[in-house]
């Protein structure tokens, strides 16, 4: 298996067969794509207040009167509590007028006047919601405000809860059974699922449905970057790692955006949000499953007449042999020796590695969801500022990419992740005087969080041995949705000071610098098979260092391999 790349050499880099896994595996990643952002706008929370009943006999002047006036640095309805609505009928009958009553004040009471001492009562009634941006949502529908505002973050908990549930089982049976079977069946989730929360009758009914919409969401994005890199090889790869995917899942992503400003409603958005993954179901006769896959399964049969069939589409010659039998007798032994999540923390070297990149996938899932949640407190048009917030991850993607061509893995995401971090620090000097600029930050630090999450994705992949990758790369998938599970209690912290959801999010990007600095390097080198393949733990190496390492290593490569890599971006 250390020599698969030389064996399938013979199919060339970019022939009809590669260009058809490009193609179809890149629409694969649509529906996943387009539901990331579905926390955010089923679950909007609109400006609202106390409704006053129509019966109340109540004139609108009266009406306007009744929803107490707090000032947040301009006047703001209370979104909570309104004036005792009998009393404000007593006064109504009487003849007082709400302007006089202002005016009116009590000797020992605020200075307001008289209208803003009456005793106030909360929203008997129910609530009136703004219908600028949304129709309906889940928050007017179940009436998720005030008392049951706790269920706003919870709701979003247990979607990204959802998330981690499916990382961790797509993860095991993926390298066991398969990675086409978990890639369509996690297609099959979204589009199932997104269809039933449209009915949901309420919010429990709901909460369940999210939960396991959740499960497909990220499960979908992993698979398909595993199976396109283990099925294409040298610049095909490359080509699909660093740029088809994730340019097509960002596009998939800013289309989410423009539909919920068309369709209002979410009942009728979750309808739609079903559509991708329904259409991506026939995709199944076109996408093979991994050939590495099934020869580290011990099926070389099966590997063999899959290569020999993409022969036949590029119009090549198949060798006799593709596998000979030295590595058919690897690959039968990988296949007797059992492996499962808990292999990776069996050695200390695994267990050094994949718990510093656990907690690096944490740390940037928190900054990326917590960057979009704390857009809802900012200024501005909230479908152009998501719109925004997507497409900056277009050159992100590209810088990413870019990067990791030319440079080492670590002095990548730490360049990158620094950029992001001092661009979160520098808004608590912008963000009550410089909206404009406080945008452009936040932009900024979000195309830095991203670049560095694609660089560390693709670091991931490479530290990771084919036997387990699928299930090191979803184990690291659920800490990310464990971050993302935390990031919708950031908003929370806004309570104490309105920055420090921001000084949060670059906190734990510089968290993340300080743990990449202390990974082995991989850039440039070939792709570990097995557990005992992979690289040193370098402890207290300078990532500046990495340079004059990779010169010595660049020449044992050329001697052995050619040189493998996986280059990825993603946001998790």
């Amino acid at each position: 298996m250390q020599d698969y790349e030389e064996s399938v050499l013979f199919l060339g880099r970019w022939g009809p067969f590669q260009r058809r896994i490009f193609f179809v595996l890149c629409l694969t990643c649509v529906p996943c794509g387009y539901n990331i952002l579905s926390v955010i706008f089923l679950l909007a929370s609109p400006p609202h207040h106390c409704d006053i009943p129509a019966h109340s006999n109540l004139s609108q002047e009266w009406i306007q009167a009744s929803i107490p006036a707090e000032v947040a640095g301009q006047p703001e309805k209370s979104s909570c509590s309104r004036y005792e609505l009998d009393l404000v009928r007593n006064l109504s009958a009487m003849g007082a007028s709400p302007n006089w009553l202002q005016n009116q004040s009590v000797p020992g009471s605020r200075p307001e006047g008289l209208l803003s001492n009456l005793r106030r009562e909360g929203c008997r009634d129910g609530w009136s919601y703004s219908t600028e941006y949304f129709q309906s949502t889940v928050v007017t529908e179940f009436d998720l405000v005030c008392s049951e505002q706790w269920k706003q973050p919870l709701t979003s908990l247990v979607y990204f809860l959802g998330g981690l549930s499916g990382c961790f089982i797509s993860g095991l049976i993926s390298d066991r059974f398969g990675r086409k079977p978990v890639l369509f069946g996690s297609i099959a989730v979204l589009s199932i699922f997104s269809s039933a929360v449209a009915f949901a009758p309420s919010w429990p009914v709901f909460t369940v449905l999210f939960f396991m919409l959740g499960l497909g969401q990220i499960a979908c994005y992993i698979v398909v970057f595993v199976l396109g890199s283990e099925i294409l090889v040298g610049s095909s790869r490359i080509l699909f790692s660093s740029l088809g995917q994730p340019f097509v899942y960002t596009f998939s992503m800013m289309l989410l955006p423009g539909t919920a400003y068309l369709v209002r409603s979410w009942r009728h958005l979750s309808l739609i949000m079903a559509v991708p993954g329904l259409a991506c179901i026939p995709l199944w006769w076109l996408v093979p499953e991994s050939p590495r896959w099934l020869l580290s399964r011990g099926r070389l049969q099966e590997a063999e007449l899959l290569l020999r069939s993409a022969a036949l589409e590029n119009r090549v010659e198949a060798p006799p042999v593709i596998f000979l039998p030295p590595k058919a007798e690897k690959a039968a032994a990988h296949q007797a020796e059992s492996v499962s999540f808990l292999d990776l923390l069996k050695t200390a070297q695994i267990r050094h590695i994949t718990l510093k990149l656990w907690l690096i996938w944490f740390s940037t899932s928190v900054s990326y969801f917590g960057l979009s949640f704390s857009m809802s407190t900012l200024y501005g048009n909230l479908f152009l500022n998501y719109f925004l917030l997507t497409a900056v991850e277009l050159p992100a993607y590209f810088a990413s990419w870019l990067a990791a061509r030319s440079f080492p893995r670590r002095l990548s995401f730490i360049g990158f992740s620094l950029l992001g971090a001092l661009a979160l620090l520098f808004i608590q000097g912008t963000m009550k005087s410089y909206p404009t600029l406080t945008m452009s930050l936040v932009l900024l630090g979000k195309f830095g969080v991203l670049a560095g999450s694609g660089v560390v994705y693709t670091y991931t992949g490479e530290l990771s041995p084919t036997v387990i990758r699928n299930t090191a790369m979803s184990s690291c998938a659920m800490f990310s949705r464990v971050g993302s599970s935390v990031s919708p209690y950031l908003l929370e912290l806004a309570e104490f000071n309105k920055l420090l959801p921001w000084i949060t999010l670059g906190v734990l990007s510089l968290l993340a610098v300080l743990l990449c600095i202390f990974l082995p390097e991989t850039f440039r080198q070939p792709l570990p098979d097995t557990i005992e393949q992979m690289p040193v733990t370098q402890w207290f190496t300078c990532p500046w260092a990495s340079k004059t390492a990779l010169k010595e290593e660049e020449k044992i490569t050329k001697e052995q391999t050619p040189s493998v890599e996986i280059i990825c971006t993603t946001c998790l």
